[in-house]
């Protein structure tokens, strides 16, 4: 399900995946990991689901 968000998002917004991962989690393989079946910890899940939100919301925060 988070993956499908983030995978969404990313469709959506152009950004590539390394960046969005660099961003949330200082992580460039984060999406790359997720992929390949890494689940994040519950902490990391909200950072991603609020950034999203956030970004969504105002795309000239960055």
């Amino acid at each position: 399900m988070l993956l499908r968000q983030i995978e969404q998002f990313l469709r959506e917004t152009g950004m590539a995946w390394t960046r969005f991962g660099r961003i949330v989690a200082h992580d460039p393989r984060l999406v790359a990991d997720m992929r390949n079946g890494r689940e994040p910890r519950p902490d990391l899940a909200i950072r991603i689901q609020h950034f999203i939100k956030t970004h969504m919301e105002n795309p000239h925060a960055l």
